[in-house]
Formats: structure tokens, sequence, C-alpha cells
């Protein structure tokens, strides 16, 4: 059996894609349907560029999604059976696409409004983001409580991606605060990350309404395995939920560690395979589940070695 993967906002550069559309016709195809569905000539942009057009966070979200559907389409069938599927921030609606409840379209539509969302907010109240590297969870949940105790704002564990890396998001004079009580408690590095706004923290507030109105729009068809919710980190295969967790997900932490725990025990000894740009997920599983299995579907290469 396999636990699908899929990869959330920072995998993005200009090229991706381009190899699976030259090489397999039903990656093009889907790229070319997600092109018509936004109305904008995505798949040039994510081969061609120019790369500050990709980073903004409504160009950067369907595009690491079109390509994980692109992966999806060339592998088609032979993907092999599927217990579960996750996927990282926005990586959760790929998921989604891969256990047939979005169509690829519909999804590349959502992410993309996803992402006209959460930069409105962060333009609305201006947010900052940190990774904590070589710190537990608890001691950076403890430096975000204490941040936050203060007249600094609000800073909250946004990203609990390894049991030693946690990425912190709130009001850049929390998040400083934050970092500084970090190291304090021993944290090797605090690294300040480029984004558009707090992230997956309760600045992220005012484009929940906006996300839960695209969400009950949309087409959401009955799944075929089931997708471990970021916010829960639990198996979820019901339409209500889902939904109602996809629009969580805006201001609740990424529960990675437990998701992969929740993967494992779901699936013993599964195969993990990453589908989309990168390997980062697979880096953090190696630190999560030491011993496990796994396979990165990205580029034209690696797909065709796997079908091969």
């Amino acid at each position: 059996m396999n636990v699908l993967l899929f990869p959330g906002q920072g995998a993005q550069k200009v090229g991706m894609a381009a190899d699976l559309a030259a090489g397999f016709p039903a990656a093009r195809e889907t790229l070319l349907a997600i092109d018509e569905a936004l109305g904008v000539p995505l798949a040039k942009l994510m081969a061609e560029g120019p790369e500050a057009d990709l980073q903004l966070t409504h160009n950067t979200q369907p595009a690491i999604l079109a390509h994980s559907a692109a992966v999806l389409a060339a592998v088609g069938a032979r993907l092999g059976p599927v217990a579960c599927a996750a996927g990282h921030s926005l990586g959760e609606y790929s998921a989604w696409v891969a256990a047939g409840s979005l169509d690829a379209p519909t999804a590349a539509r959502l992410v993309r409004r996803r992402g006209e969302l959460m930069f409105a907010a962060g333009q609305g109240r201006p947010g900052a983001m940190a990774a904590i590297i070589g710190l537990g969870t608890a001691e950076v949940e403890a430096a975000c409580a204490g941040a936050s105790a203060g007249d600094h704002g609000v800073v909250v564990a946004a990203n609990l991606n390894t049991p030693d890396q946690t990425v912190i998001s709130g009001d850049p004079p929390a998040v400083e605060r934050a970092g500084e009580l970090c190291k304090a408690a021993g944290a090797k590095r605090v690294l300040p990350l480029r984004v558009s706004g707090a992230f997956h923290s309760p600045l992220m507030g005012p484009a929940v309404a906006g996300l839960r109105e695209a969400l009950a729009a949309a087409t959401f068809g009955e799944a075929r395995f089931p997708v471990i919710a970021n916010a829960t980190a639990r198996p979820v295969d019901r339409r209500e939920q889902a939904l109602g967790l996809l629009a969580e997900q805006l201001t609740a932490p990424v529960r990675w560690v437990e998701c992969m725990q929740t993967a494992a025990e779901f699936a013993p000894d599964a195969t993990f395979i990453e589908i989309g740009p990168g390997s980062v997920l697979t880096g953090l599983l190696k630190r999560i589940l030491p011993g496990a299995r796994s396979v990165t579907l990205g580029t034209a290469a690696e797909v065709e070695a796997f079908l091969a």
C-alpha cells in the first residue's frame, strides 16, 4: 500500500512541470485544463517565469497544485493501491484531487482564491513567520505563549514540521520576541521566512469567510481514500468535515508530525510517495519516521523510472 504526500508553498521554481508537459500528454492536458479554468497562462508562468510573478502567493499556490496534478495524470492508475493521503498546507487540496473528490481545475481555482484571500489578510494586518531549528515543539509553544503574553501581539506555532523544527507565525514584534525566547531556550537557529502574511495563525482570520464561501460552491465528490487533515491529524473522508477543516486550516497549525504518525498507524509498512515539486516532505519524513520507505515523483525522469 502507498501513502501519498503533497507539498505546499516553498517548493515552487521556474521550470516546474515543463518536462512533464513535454513528456506526458496527460500531464500537458491537465495543465491546459487548469489554465482554462483560471483564465491565465499558469503553465507558461511555471515553465518560463518571471520568478517574481511565480512567487506571488495567488500564483504559487495553484502552480504547486498544478504540478502535483500533472504528475498524478502522468502516472494514472499505475500509482498502485493507496491507503491514504496527506498534503502540507495547500497540499491538502492536491490530496483531495488524488482522492477523486476535487478535479484539478476546481482545486486550482480554490487555491488561487485561497492565495488571494491570504494575501489580502496579510495586507490588512502584516505578519511574519520564522523557522525554529533544534528546539522541541513544547519549548517553542512555551516561547510563543510567553511572547504573546506581553504587548508584542500574537504568535503561535504554525507548522509542526519535525520534532525539532517548528515554524512560528504572527505579529512581527511577537515573532521576533518568540525567536529570542527560543534562542534562550537552546534553539540552534531562528530563520525569518519571506512571506506575505502570518499563515496558519489567527491573523488569517479575515480570510476564512471568503474561503468557506468558495469551498461551499465547489463540487466535492466521494473520496476513494481518506485524507489526513492538517488541522486535526486525523483521516477524513466526508465532504462536510473535509470542507470545514480546509477552511479551519487557514488559522490552525499544520500538525505534520502527527499527520505522518497517523499515516504510519493507518498503513503500516506503506511506501510514502511525494508527488509534486521538490523533496521537502521526504526530508521531513526521514526525521519523523526514520526507516520509512519513500519515493519522490516530481520530474519526468522520476515518473519514467517509477512507471518502468
